[in-house]
């Protein structure tokens, strides 16, 4: 897991102690050897968002997005008392909403959209005013992309199951994610 900071659009380099007092954006890239360690991954995330916050899935097809948002949204229904969603890719519908007794979480797939403004016809504003927000191919949204976002970018390991994930945390996602990533070690 190696670090990258900026602050004010300067690279900081950074030591065995972090400091992530105002930083705008903060990354790290970690290993992830197989299904259950993008499970256990969005479980840490799960347990850490608030109502308002976005989590754009990004990467390949195929890549485990559907599976990341699965994990992410059973762990909070587990958390909240509820059975577990059955958690289809929204790719045809392209949102699913589930009113969980802890929040309220809309899961977007993008792939389908070809302007960003056809999002605005989705709800986007309200899912997000209203929960949280998981939003498969977050790049369709252009300009429209929220300022505090957690990035999460899922690539091809060097083997079948295993991917590589780069977290991305902007705006108050950033120091966020800093906090998290040093207090986990899964």
């Amino acid at each position: 897991d190696v670090p990258r900071m900026l602050r004010r659009g300067a690279l900081l380099a950074t030591t065995s102690t972090m400091c992530v007092a105002d930083l705008d954006m903060f990354s790290r890239t970690r290993r992830l050897l197989d299904v259950d360690d993008t499970a256990r991954l969005a479980e840490v995330f799960s347990e850490h968002v608030r109502q308002g916050d976005v989590i754009g899935l990004a990467g390949a097809l195929g890549v485990g997005k559907t599976t990341f948002a699965r994990a992410f949204i059973n762990a909070i229904a587990r958390r909240g008392g509820a059975l577990e969603e059955e958690v289809p890719s929204p790719t045809f519908t392209l949102v699913q909403t589930y009113e969980l007794p802890d929040m309220i979480i809309s899961h977007f797939d993008l792939y389908r959209i070809e302007r960003s403004d056809e999002i605005l016809e989705l709800g986007l504003d309200d899912a997000i005013a209203d929960g949280v927000v998981l939003i498969e191919w977050p790049g369709r949204l252009g300009s429209l992309l929220p300022a505090n976002l957690l990035e999460l970018v899922l690539n091809a390991g060097s083997n079948w199951d295993e991917r590589v994930a780069e977290m991305t945390g902007y705006g108050d996602w950033a120091e966020r994610l800093a906090g998290i990533l040093e207090n986990d070690h899964a």
